[in-house]
């Protein structure tokens, strides 16, 4: 029996921005790390560049000023950045993480001025290189920080210690996702698990399931209500994604597959 399926996305083609729409003299890196190479805000766009062994992040604005985009660098880190995450209550606030094993907080200007020499904040959980940081969605004073295998709540108010330690996962926490009213804490990890914190009530996973049939990179989404949406490979090595019901891990509510290409 023949299973071999095409994708259906095979075929298709990005649509390329005019050459007016493009943003020149970007250096961007490419390396090995859980986080975003990439994010923004509604006025700045920072970016992972090929300096310094990756310790340098670039930026730009979302809008050009007088017809032309002005690229910039900020020099962040020891070592690679391996996330960062813009405050949701402050466009100009970027946190970063690092395989310095620290968490640094920006006040960035606009790329046209000159940028801070130093952080707002330096956090050091001292647990290792640092993978993952993101802002809570509805508390501007907290984050959640990954380490290889922990997530770390962390009040910046507080930066003696973090707030709460999460449960330590059994091997590398790929993704992390907040739902959109900060109640819970989703991840995924190379384990094949998926894994729901609520964590004001406890520091164990309130709904847990090995769920992912491969340990290759996978990623975790909150969706709406109590949806999440993965990214991930199947026994095939087929890219897919899959709908979950938070509170139900074991199956997943829907999948699509995008198809066995490296591309």
């Amino acid at each position: 029996m023949n299973r071999f399926k095409t994708s259906k996305f095979k075929n298709t083609t990005p649509k390329v921005a005019k050459k007016e729409g493009w943003i020149n003299n970007v250096h961007a890196g490419s390396f090995s790390c859980q986080g975003n190479h990439i994010k923004a805000s509604s006025k700045l766009v920072a970016f992972n560049t090929d300096q310094a062994g990756g310790g340098i992040v670039g930026l730009t604005s979302v809008n050009p000023s007088g017809g032309q985009w002005t690229v910039t660098q900020i020099s962040c880190h020891s070592d690679l950045v391996t996330d960062m995450d813009f405050s949701p209550f402050d466009e100009s606030l970027l946190a970063t993480c690092s395989g310095d094993e620290t968490v640094k907080l920006w006040r960035l200007c606009d790329p046209e001025q000159e940028q801070p020499s130093s952080p707002e904040l330096t956090l050091q959980p001292g647990q290792g290189r640092l993978e993952l940081v993101h802002f809570h969605p509805t508390s501007s004073g907290l984050l959640v920080v990954a380490t290889a295998k922990s997530p770390l709540i962390w009040d910046t108010s507080r930066q003696e210690a973090p707030l709460a330690a999460l449960e330590q996962h059994s091997d590398q926490l790929q993704s992390l996702s907040w739902k959109q009213d900060g109640s819970l804490l989703a991840s995924s990890s190379k384990d094949k698990m998926l894994r729901v914190f609520d964590p004001r009530a406890q520091l164990t996973p309130v709904q847990s399931a090995k769920s992912l049939q491969s340990n290759k990179d996978s990623r975790v989404l909150w969706a709406k209500d109590d949806l999440l949406l993965t990214t991930c490979f199947d026994m095939m090595r087929a890219r897919e994604v899959r709908l979950w019901d938070s509170r139900k891990l074991s199956s997943s509510v829907s999948s699509l597959s995008l198809g066995t290409s490296s591309g």
